[in-house]
């Protein structure tokens, strides 16, 4: 990838962070922020790009004044979508954000053709089937951050019970982007220990209980989501793909048989590079497992219903 462009439709604090992120570990050669909140893509390109004069590598930062200027990029990001709100049901916010995501999506196929999406919107899963569908591209170039996130988020919670091995923690969760996520701690090592010799079973539900309530805890002191973890998790998994470095993340991808599934996205360990999701790393999962994984996929197969039902692919 010569180019090294990256988009990031939606400039909000997580794209914004994204984009801060990548700018500050000088990855790519351009980055793209376009954001419908007038002056806002304008305002963060600029304090950003000033960022970078103490960067490793220069990096140009713009804002693109409409979508038609988010051209020719290698890989796009799309945070786009909005919160929700007190009186808004689980299908309401779905449809909102899926209408956003239409659009978004089809101004990606006109002006980059050529690139991959790391879809970022919530719900994550169904987001990322919908963009899926949306533009019939192989299923390597739709790419979900999911696992990079909940991973960072679990390693997190491993080094607070342990109180070492900081940035040495295996990062494996699979399943959906949510309540239903299958944090697998005794799955990884801390440097090259497996956890197992470190922890016990209680103190792995207690771990698996706080990933999944990782997002929640953040917003019960900021009232808002966090965005420095995932900025963070988006950047690992942008620089994976422009360096083709085979690294092996937990992302949402379509599964074609993976698994015993198809026709869904969920959260599994692949393989990213050059082509974006290089290959699906296939695990043996246990009886418990497995179970968990099944209502993870039912979940997400839930929320594609709802789109299904309200004629959203038709």
């Amino acid at each position: 990838m010569t180019n090294r462009r990256v988009g990031i439709i939606g400039a909000g604090a997580v794209g914004a962070t994204a984009a801060y992120t990548l700018a500050m570990k000088g990855i790519c050669k351009e980055i793209i922020l376009f954001d419908i909140a007038e002056g806002v893509a304008q305002g963060k390109a600029i304090d950003i790009a000033q960022a970078t004069q103490y960067a490793p590598q220069p990096t140009i930062l713009t804002a693109a004044n409409s979508p038609a200027d988010i051209k020719d990029c290698d890989i796009v990001i799309i945070t786009a979508g909005v919160p929700r709100k007190g009186d808004m049901t689980r299908e309401d916010l779905l449809m909102i954000n899926a209408t956003i995501i239409k659009s978004v999506t089809q101004d990606v196929m006109k002006y980059s053709p050529n690139a991959i999406i790391v879809s970022v919107s919530n719900p994550l899963d169904v987001m990322t089937y919908a963009i899926q569908k949306i533009t019939a591209w192989e299923r390597n170039r739709i790419i979900g951050l999911a696992g990079a996130l909940d991973g960072a988020r679990m390693a997190y919670q491993i080094y607070k019970k342990l109180g070492y091995g900081a940035g040495q923690t295996g990062t494996l969760v699979i399943g959906d982007h949510g309540q239903n996520m299958v944090p697998l701690p005794q799955k990884v090592q801390v440097g090259d220990v497996p956890t197992t010799d470190l922890l016990d079973d209680e103190e792995f539900e207690g771990i698996i209980e706080r990933t999944r309530n990782g997002g929640a805890e953040i917003v019960k002191y900021l009232g808002t989501s966090g965005y420095y973890g995932p900025g963070s998790a988006i950047a690992h998994m942008v620089e994976a793909i422009l360096n083709d470095s085979k690294a092996v993340v937990s992302c949402s991808v379509g599964l074609n048989g993976e698994y015993g599934y198809q026709d869904v996205t969920v959260g599994v360990p692949v393989v990213l590079g050059k082509n974006g999701i290089e290959e699906i790393v296939q695990m043996t999962l246990n009886t418990k497992t497995k179970e968990k994984f099944k209502k993870s996929v039912e979940s997400i197969q839930e929320g594609i219903a709802i789109l299904e039902k309200n004629g959203f692919f038709e």
